[in-house]
């Protein structure tokens, strides 16, 4: 640890030395102050216009602002020029632009604005123009107006707008608000994964990037409000680029014999796109991003920075696990196109195989109300598994207000696992009490399919409709394990049990959906809403268990053989009062929750059938005084089916030592959600201040209860009342620009409560758990030189229980990193990641700290189309997963295999071709949404 903490110290103080000298070089930039007020011809204040300056040799961005209610603005910045270029853009109405004199403080007055004569045309010039444009409910971004490296990705370019915060995991906000769809062109790309977009599509493609509330196809159609809380960004490509293609191929080999391949590559034509991607490796990546400097470094390397796993997913289809080391070959499609008779079709089919190996050790506190034991563990398995998932969409606009949408959707998966485990009980004493060894081998079948079809029949234009909703799901799991298993009990030998069978397992579900939506427009943006919903599932697992005979499966073993079947029927109908303003917003629905359980027992003849009511509400109330600033206020019901295994009265032995058993008397769980977030976010400061809280309450909570005898735990499930969990947190972020140089920091706080009501060996418990975790985060740049991004984040816990205080922890763990990329010499990519963490419980024998150096340094020639790299994934060997696991009834410390130092020298290659051509047309005006 001391070579590392040098090495570090070493490479820190040449950072810094490095930062410094540049900051140093800056020529000094005079500040200055621009204000006034934004009118029409009328003196009428224009809320949002936007207003800025550029130099007048370039054309290039100085600053900007957006104009206040009463059409004041106030621009602040700092630049070199004596004078510069004052435009004013906004909607409907002519540009303005005056060339001013450049002073520290200066009132410009009252800017009238003319409304346009041919108000289409000019509108659309001119938002190409402003760095940023307020359109009713769309916030428009210029991609031009932002300077990133030529290369650059739409994730880079997404970091360059205000307002806008993109995480170490990719993850984006917008004014605090997340992102959780990316459409091009108003279309999906490549299915509904975000990140597949923001790191594969280049910033010279790219025209505008529009963001708007979350709609559903549906809400997108009938022009009902959307999710305000969270965001779609749609990224509109400029019309000389929309014909075209683009393609990316990377290669690389490196030590331990890693290695990486990948491709992807885009065709677009009007509102026709096809997609397609390929990849295979074994240093637990998805293999696919326009990073280019740390794309495919053992998973995202800023996401290993917390636990080092590399697990993985794209489009919801997971790769690796929460540990291990995984080698993928994925591979897939992407279509959408258009027609002019209203018909639209999405498909998309993706592939990916993996096989991971994984090995845990485990050192287990189980803690009774009286006395306490220990277990110890070890366990290693090779999982081999080939999935596939297809969608399809298609949708028909019969006219202006009809449409019909069918969207089948198959998911498939195939695999194999080979699990070993060798597990040991000692009693408070540290005496040894019994001990198991697990062998299995387990062939896995699953097969999805879900189709949802949507009628919608709208009324006028005022916002009345009529919607109707049917929805089927099947899926099917087919499990054949042969297990072994033999446990020893150290002072009671005539315990002792081997167990040698075959275990058949196959699990079906059918589910069905039916529902009615009638709106109903009972004066402008006031609306009445009746709705109805039928859920009904069937759900049957059969188990059967063979014994080993003379090495033949063909003894049946009734005791832990099942045939259950499960059925829920649930009705939800409601209606409420919405009105859906600029500023305000009421969302209001009140009805029945009303859900049916029918359990059945074919083996013991056992039958369970209840009936359960609950008030059913969905309400939600915003108040919005200004573009950028909101408050909301939320409440709502909800209540959820226990699953089969949890339902289902088999005993499951497959652990000797830790026997599972459902209960079919089970009760739906119901939840109470209480919401609150305060967003406001000022352009002209470039800073934002973000709040949020919520609160579950919940009844009827399925909880685990176990007894102990002998050291053999065994569980089931019962309700219980009373458990609450709630989050509440703030953040403040500003940025600062001048010229090209940029400043950004982020300071927030995030607090957690968690009470919890179970039982430990019969003897129900309150436990109760609060965390505090204040983050730092900084960003400091130089366009096209240097990038450095240091955070930090620390974590309090305290955990009290009500029949055990002296098991009471508190305890905090550390988190530190720091990233920095420099661009010089030119076409010289360097970049470094660093992760500190220290973890405050570890018990002794398993690392309390961990540190990762990831480092890349690559070399972009051939115009920037060719990239050679050599990347060194955790430099310093010292990347481990060790963590501790604190539950009601146990202390637990994890220690994992990870992915661990490697070097690679990779070579990627880049090849584009694009022609002239309109931007696709949006019927109606409207973006197209998922």
């Amino acid at each position: 640890m001391s070579i590392g903490s040098n090495f570090y110290t070493i490479y820190m103080r040449n950072y810094f030395s490095l930062l410094l000298l540049l900051v140093s070089a800056l020529s000094f930039a005079q500040e200055f102050e621009v204000s006034g007020k934004i009118v029409d011809t009328e003196s009428n204040p224009l809320e949002s216009a936007t207003v800025y300056v550029e130099k007048i040799a370039d054309s290039s961005l100085v600053t900007y602002t957006i104009s206040e209610k009463d059409g004041s603005f106030l621009l602040k910045g700092n630049t070199e020029s004596k004078a510069v270029n004052l435009y004013v853009s906004y909607a409907g109405f002519k540009p303005y632009r005056k060339q001013i004199e450049i002073t520290k403080k200066q009132d410009v007055g009252a800017i009238s604005l003319e409304i346009l004569d041919n108000a289409l045309d000019e509108v659309t010039l001119t938002a190409t123009r402003a760095p940023i444009s307020v359109k009713q409910d769309t916030l428009e971004f210029n991609a031009n107006s932002f300077n990133t490296r030529q290369d650059a990705n739409l994730e880079e370019l997404m970091k360059k707008l205000p307002g806008v915060e993109v995480d170490s995991d990719g993850n984006i906000t917008v004014n605090g608000k997340p992102v959780s769809r990316i459409l091009v062109n108003g279309k999906e790309f490549f299915g509904n994964d975000p990140k597949i977009a923001t790191k594969n599509l280049p910033k010279e493609i790219i025209d505008k990037i529009q963001v708007v509330d979350t709609k559903t196809r549906s809400e997108d159609f009938t022009g009902k409000a959307g999710d305000s809380e969270n965001k779609t960004i749609n990224i509109e490509l400029k019309e000389d680029k929309n014909k075209g293609w683009f393609s990316r191929a990377t290669a690389g080999g490196g030590t331990d014999d890693r290695y990486e391949l990948s491709g992807i590559a885009n065709y677009f034509k009007d509102d026709l796109r096809v997609s397609v991607l390929a990849s295979s490796n074994n240093i637990n990546s998805s293999g696919f991003s326009f990073d280019e400097v740390f794309d495919m470094m053992g998973g995202n390397a800023r996401s290993v920075r917390f636990n080092g796993n590399g697990s993985f997913s794209i489009n919801g289809t997971g790769f690796g696990s929460n540990n291990g080391i995984t080698k993928s070959e994925t591979g897939g499609f992407n279509f959408v196109n258009e027609w002019d008779n209203g018909m639209e079709l999405t498909a998309d089919y993706f592939y990916g195989g993996s096989d991971t190996e994984t090995r845990t050790r485990i050192e287990r506190e189980n803690i009774l109300p009286d006395s306490r034991y220990f277990t110890n563990s070890t366990s290693s398995s090779n999982l081999l598994n080939d999935s596939h998932r297809a969608t399809l969409r298609y949708e028909v606009e019969f006219d202006t207000l009809t449409r019909l949408s069918i969207a089948p959707r198959f998911n498939a998966n195939i695999g194999t696992s080979y699990r070993d485990r060798y597990e040991e009980n000692l009693d408070e004493d540290m005496q040894l009490q019994n001990t198991t060894l697990i062998d299995e081998t387990e062939d896995l079948t699953s097969l999805d399919f879900s189709n949802d079809i949507n009628f919608i029949k709208r009324f006028g234009s005022r916002g009345s409709y009529l919607q109707l909703d049917l929805d089927h799901a099947h899926s099917k799991q087919e499990n054949e394990n042969i297990y072994f298993s033999e446990s020893t009990f150290i002072n009671n030998p005539e315990n002792d049990i081997v167990q040698d069978q075959f275990i058949d397992q196959d699990e079906n579900s059918n589910s069905f959906s039916v529902g009615a939506s009638k709106r109903s427009v009972l004066a402008d943006k006031f609306f009445l809403d009746i709705n109805y919903e039928f859920d009904t599932q069937k759900s049957s697992n059969t188990r059967s268990v063979f014994d080993a005979v003379d090495g033949e499966y063909t003894n049946f073993n009734e005791l832990l053989s099942n045939d259950f079947e499960f059925r829920s029927f649930k009705h939800t109908p409601n209606a409420g009062l919405n009105y859906e303003g600029e500023k305000w917003r009421v969302s209001s629905e009140v009805g029945l929750l009303s859900t049916t359980l029918k359990t059945e027992n074919f083996i013991e003849d056992i039958r369970f059938d209840n009936t359960f009511n609950n008030v059913y509400v969905d309400a939600d109330l915003r108040y919005s005084p200004e573009r950028s600033k909101s408050i909301s206020i939320g409440y709502s019901t909800n209540a959820d089916v226990p699953s089969v295994r949890q339902l289902q009265p088999v005993v499951d032995r497959t652990n000797p030592t830790n026997i599972i058993i459902g209960n079919p008397e089970l009760e739906p769980t119901f939840n109470q959600r209480v919401n609150l977030n305060y967003r406001n976010f000022d352009f002209a400061s470039r800073s934002g201040i973000f709040a949020y809280a919520y609160f579950n309450f919940t009844d009827n909570q399925v909880a685990a209860t176990s007894s102990v005898d002998n050291f053999v735990r065994t569980t089931t499930y019962t309700n219980v009342d009373g458990v609450i969990n709630g989050n509440l947190g703030a953040s403040y972020s500003k940025s600062y620009k001048k010229d090209a140089t940029e400043f950004r920091y982020r300071i927030g706080a995030n607090g957690g409560y968690n009470r919890n009501v179970g039982f430990i060996n019969a003897v129900q418990y309150e436990s109760d758990q609060f965390t505090v975790t204040p983050t730092l985060s900084l960003t400091y740049a130089i366009d096209e030189v240097f990038e450095l991004e240091p955070g930090y984040s620390a974590t309090f816990n305290d955990i009290q229980y009500d029949i055990n205080s002296g098991r009471d922890q508190n305890y905090v763990n550390h988190s530190l990193s720091l990233e920095t990329t420099t661009y010089w010499p030119k076409n010289v990519v360097f970049g470094n990641d660093i992760s500190y963490n220290k973890f405050g419980n570890v018990a002794p024998g398993f690392d309390s700290t961990s540190l990762l150096w990831n480092m890349s340094l690559g070399y972009q020639f051939l115009k920037d189309n060719a990239t050679v790299k050599v990347k060194v994934y955790d430099l310093l060997d010292q990347n481990v997963d060790t963590r501790r696991l604190v539950g009601d009834d146990y202390i637990q410390d994890v220690n994992n295999l990870v992915l661990q130092r490697y070097a690679m020298l990779s070579f990627t290659y880049k090849l584009s071709s694009f022609g002239g051509g309109k931007a696709p047309s949006r019927r109606g005006g409207r973006m197209i949404r998922m």
